[in-house]
């Protein structure tokens, strides 16, 4: 899986797990409006210092701005631009800044205390934002190279004697700016490394059920080019207990230049045979369904499909209660096609019955093949499938004999996937696949469809997500 963000469309190169996303120019917005959240949630350490007011004839006041709080912050004159090689340049100019503030004073004849109202203008940043991994794929970022200033400051006083403090704020703004300006880029900076301990925490290994786990660690550090920002993340299904890569590989591909979203996201057929091949080894693909479970499901479910139950024993002329068990032969068989995916599984279905020694014997034991359409949907942040029977082939072992009564069980069975097993398959999948996305950034306006490689002599096929993203957080806040 890969992710990317572009001012154009990415250019894909060949990753371990073949998945490349990408961003183009509209994205700037959305960057500035995650500088605007996180500036709100900076926490700017006390401004304290000595002036002296020659006008009134004090040699020194000493004073202290405490619990500063930015209220409104505001980049209206802003870009975003790549360094290859580097990173993201951010630069801004004519921002403001709503603060309010406690404050206290402390002069040789008098001390005094109340609330103030800070008011920036002329902010000025720029910087560079250096994208890199930890040795455990989290993202980290690193600001180079940073520089800011505030131009113009306006405060004005609250309780006490705020009325003789107005009078002559003006000679007090310049300390303020002096030392805010000193404090702006060690403020952001340590915001960074504080950004950096909480994405740290997270962890890169997502527990899907309680079988498998998503691996999106980043694989290596991101690549920055002139047109796009290329996030090369694994993306592969691994059972629960067992973190071994799966016994084969995915094919390359190259997500289309020509989109108009602010994020694409390309998934190989990698992403769903990992998928389907840790869930096979885990074990989860099997189910031992008793007769009083069936028909209460199917009661529940779905109206006349009780007596099917029934018409088994009346096959297999029995008294004892019995059971049905279907279980993988193998990893269910994924394929992408344009406009298209579609899974088969092999399994066994083995009936039983319980003796009245309590011993359990089979009666009969199939192989079959259900081929199944899939249905695709994204919402919110997960990829929900939905199945539907297309085809139902059932084999004999090579030992057995085909006969009526294994007609009429063949038709049975295809009842009970069609009407019973399917619709729990697809409660289960309703759950959602988990999408790779930039922490705290909600997916809009999705679409998505499945495209051939047609640069793979295999004509590789692939699914493509196009989107646009919508901040969701303060991208400090990421627990």
């Amino acid at each position: 899986m890969r992710t990317a963000q572009a001012l154009s469309l990415l250019q894909h190169t060949e990753s371990l797990l073949g998945s490349p996303v990408c961003f183009p120019a509209c994205s700037v917005q959305v960057g500035m409006k995650m500088m605007e959240e996180m500036a709100k949630e900076i926490a700017i350490p006390d401004l304290k210092g000595s002036e002296s007011l020659e006008f009134l004839k004090i040699d020194y006041v000493k004073y202290n701005f405490s619990n500063i709080k930015i209220n409104a912050f505001s980049l209206p004159n802003s870009s975003l631009a790549f360094v290859p090689g580097v990173g993201i340049r951010a630069l801004s100019n004519h921002g403001t800044a709503n603060i309010s503030a406690n404050w206290e004073v402390r002069a040789p004849l008098f001390q005094d205390s109340g609330a103030a109202d800070l008011f920036l203008s002329g902010i000025y940043f720029t910087g560079i934002i250096v994208l890199t991994r930890d040795n455990l794929g989290h993202p980290a970022v690193e600001l180079q190279d940073c520089r800011a200033q505030v131009s113009h400051a306006r405060v004005s006083f609250s309780g006490g004697l705020s009325v003789l403090y107005n009078s002559f704020a003006e000679p007090m703004e310049k300390p303020i700016l002096r030392n805010l300006n000193e404090m702006l880029c060690p403020i952001v900076i340590n915001e960074v490394d504080a950004l950096n301990v909480n994405i740290s925490a997270l962890e890169v290994l997502t527990k899907i059920d309680n079988y498998t786990v998503l691996d999106c660690s980043l694989m290596s550090p991101p690549e920055v080019t002139e047109n796009h920002l290329d996030l090369n993340l694994k993306g592969a299904f691994y059972p629960l207990e067992s973190l071994v890569d799966p016994p084969f590989l995915p094919a390359p591909f190259e997500l289309p230049r020509n989109k108009d979203s602010m994020l694409c996201i390309g998934v190989s057929e990698y992403f769903f045979k990992s998928a389907s091949f840790a869930h096979y080894v885990s074990g989860a693909l099997g189910v031992m369904l008793s007769t009083k479970e069936i028909s209460n499901y199917f009661n529940q479910n779905t109206q006349g499909i009780g007596s099917v139950l029934s018409k088994i024993a009346e096959i297999y002329v029995l008294s004892q209660p019995f059971m049905l068990q279907i279980m993988a032969t193998g990893p269910p068989v994924i394929n992408l096609h344009p406009n298209n995916f579609s899974l088969e599984f092999p399994a066994a279905v083995i009936m039983l019955t319980e003796l009245q020694n309590s011993t359990i014997e089979p009666i009969v034991s199939m192989d079959f093949i259900a081929s199944t359409s899939v249905g695709l949907a994204i919402l919110g942040q997960k990829l929900i499938c939905s199945l539907s029977l297309n085809r139902f082939r059932l084999s004999l072992p090579q030992n057995s004999h085909r006969d009526a009564k294994v007609v009429r069980f063949e038709n049975i069975l295809s009842s009970i996937l069609h009407f019973g097993v399917l619709p729990l398959a697809n409660t289960k999948l309703q759950q959602g696949f988990p999408l790779p996305n930039p922490y705290n950034i909600s997916f809009v306006n999705s679409d998505i469809e499945v495209l051939e490689n047609l640069e793979d002599e295999g004509h590789a096929p692939w699914m493509l997500k196009s989107c646009d993203t919508v901040l969701s957080g303060a991208l400090r806040d990421l627990e």
